[in-house]
């Protein structure tokens, strides 16, 4: 039976979260439970490496995992036939423009790799607000005026912790990832946990000590 220390328990909104160096290993880097959605508390999470992550019906499961999954712009491994994509002007890109449906598409799209969605009402609500505020963002990408490919996630400094994309074309989501890395805004792009498509993008494990001190310098 799984043994959840009591320090884990967000009892009151002003309950700090535990040192993530105490995130259990199984499940891999839970670190909190309970709390709520503001953005007091969602942007003190990612500052420290930690994000909200749980099915509906849930209480909100808060994780840091270790190892945890970055790309950098120079690890980027941009593909000849991404780039040939890319340089046919198929796709049109453009950031926070539709940041409401991008979410939304991302909740709701079907994933053959996975059965269901973590993102639930108060999710959306709550990264809708953090979009308002400017801390949480959208890349979006159109063919022919419709949305058909995006990403969204939080920016702190010059990290972008992404938190999902969708795509309802082929390449679609790749061109948005494409954009992000190329922005020349961000150092360092979190990933969170360990993905065999972004992998074959150049993103790579480190370990959670290693990442919270790229934090520290970069947000």
């Amino acid at each position: 039976m799984l043994q959840i220390p009591s320090e884990f328990w967000l009892d009151q909104a002003n309950t700090p979260f535990p040192e993530v160096s105490l995130a259990l290993n199984e499940p891999n880097g839970l670190i909190a439970i309970g709390g709520e959605l503001s953005t007091e508390r969602l942007l003190d999470a990612y500052s420290k490496g930690i994000f909200p992550w749980y099915s509906e019906g849930e209480p909100i499961l808060w994780y840091s995992p270790d190892p945890r999954m970055v790309i950098s712009p120079e690890n980027f491994h941009l593909s000849k036939s991404l780039s040939k994509v890319i340089r046919s002007e198929r796709f049109e890109v453009r950031k926070n423009t539709s940041f409401e449906k991008v979410i939304n598409l991302c909740r709701n799209v079907v994933r053959a790799e996975q059965g269901g969605t973590w993102i639930d009402d108060d999710m959306v609500s709550a990264y809708c607000v953090l979009h308002q505020k400017g801390y949480a963002h959208s890349y979006e990408v159109y063919e022919e005026g419709v949305l058909v490919g995006g990403l969204y996630g939080v920016a702190l400094g010059k990290v972008f912790f992404g938190e999902s994309m969708f795509s309802l074309v082929s390449n679609a989501s790749k061109v948005a990832f494409a954009s992000l890395l190329q922005s020349g805004t961000y150092k360092l792009i979190d990933c969170q946990v360990e993905n065999e498509h972004l992998k074959s993008l150049g993103a790579i494990n480190i370990p959670r000590d290693l990442f919270v001190q790229q934090l520290k310098a970069f947000v």
